[in-house]
């Protein structure tokens, strides 16, 4: 596929755009001890304290089961704890422990860095646009 080809599959160079980010984003968060998708849960569950471990396996797009493993390492890393949910007793909610917070903080910068090279390029208005488009395109996706 023809990747400057304006009548190309957006959904195709979309996902080519988050690999390609995927993969400078990683080495930036490998330097603190995390994995793409355990950045994500940290910033999810930050977001929004209490998800269950369903909620966090939707939100970074995997099965529940694969979430529970991802959940289950990074508890055993100390970066996250289960709560019983006292809403559901069959459910329990995931937090930040005081650690998953503060490894939070200190990847801050790193992935910030990351972002700024990668739109380095962009004008202020074409930065505002893509963001915008992005987010107009996850509310008419979900």
């Amino acid at each position: 596929m023809d990747l400057d080809d304006p009548t190309g599959c957006v959904t195709f160079l979309v996902r080519h755009a988050w690999l390609s980010m995927r993969s400078a984003l990683a080495d930036a968060l490998d330097e603190h001890g995390l994995s793409v998708q355990q950045y994500g849960v940290l910033v999810l569950v930050s977001k929004v304290p209490g998800r269950t471990v369903a909620e966090v396996g939707r939100e970074v797009g995997t099965a529940r089961q694969s979430a529970n493993e991802l959940i289950s390492g990074m508890e055993r890393a100390g970066l996250l704890e289960r709560r019983p949910n006292p809403n559901d007793r069959r459910t329990q909610q995931v937090h930040l422990t005081p650690d998953g917070e503060q490894r939070l903080i200190d990847v801050g910068p790193a992935v910030r860095k990351v972002e700024e090279d990668l739109e380095a390029s962009f004008s202020d208005a074409d930065r505002a646009a893509a963001r915008a488009w992005l987010h107009h395109m996850v509310e008419n996706a979900g």
